[in-house]
């Protein structure tokens, strides 16, 4: 007979049987009657433009840093709600703070001879410029006078992309300009004495961006993010010869 018997044989472990999972949670259900409380509605533009005001005050008066207002702004363009406007400008002196769910009301408008010529009059009926320039073996360019919006997309693939904003005139107080480049390249010219940041990726290529405070505080802010593959990106300051520095120009009458 076998020495070993089954009696003797080491027990097989139980395997417990996997948990159930847990139901996914139940949201309450909002009556389609009941409306949004304000902070849950869309931010627009104009929420976002008077939030980068109060930054831009901020700044200038020295209650935030360079890197701050910086890291703020950044912030600011992909708010998605009114409610999240808020905690950008919870710290900050607001006279009677900032109600975002109803339009601002508009301040008097300074005489015409003191505005500074770079902020141009009042927004006509057309819309200002906000193109996606794509390059693909070839080349593109937005160059000359105009107004721009708040965004300009460049791609560029096998290609060239030219963005020359020194005769540009800038409607919005932050410019965002996107650029991607694949063996190709984008080369960004802005005119002197506008605030230039940028953050991007160089990957066996480079983005050069040539950052630069303004010494105005009301000048615009041009913004330069994305990536060069096997390419490059470059943004630096253009002398336009007949056009004053938009720091200079700002104290003209």
């Amino acid at each position: 007979m076998d020495p070993t018997s089954e009696t003797d044989a080491p027990a097989t472990p139980a395997v417990p049987a996997p948990a159930p999972a847990a139901p996914p949670p139940v949201l309450p259900a909002v009556p389609a009657d009941r409306p949004l409380p304000p902070s849950a509605m869309r931010a627009s533009d104009a929420d976002r433009d008077r939030v980068a005001d109060v930054l831009r005050t901020a700044f200038e008066e020295g209650r935030l840093t360079v890197e701050e207002h910086a890291e703020r702004i950044d912030i600011l363009y992909g708010i998605k709600t009114v409610g999240e406007l808020e905690p950008l400008t919870r710290d900050l002196p607001v006279p009677g703070r900032l109600n975002l769910a109803k339009p601002a009301t508009p301040s008097p408008r300074p005489r015409p001879d003191a505005e500074p010529r770079w902020r141009t009059a009042e927004p006509s009926g057309r819309p200002a410029e906000s193109p996606t320039l794509v390059a693909v073996f070839g080349s593109a360019s937005r160059k000359g006078p105009g107004r721009v919006g708040r965004k300009i997309r460049a791609v560029s693939v096998f290609g060239g992309v030219e963005i020359d904003l020194s005769q540009a005139t800038f409607e919005h107080p932050v410019m965002y300009i996107d650029a991607v480049t694949v063996f190709g390249g984008v080369e960004v010219r802005v005119p002197e004495g506008v605030t230039v940041r940028g953050h991007g990726a160089g990957i066996f290529g480079g983005f050069d961006v040539h950052q630069h405070e303004a010494e105005s505080p009301d000048a615009p802010v041009v913004v330069v993010r994305g990536a060069a593959v096997f390419g490059g990106v470059d943004v630096r300051p253009k002398r336009v010869k007949g056009r004053k520095s938009l720091d200079r120009e700002r104290g003209d009458d």
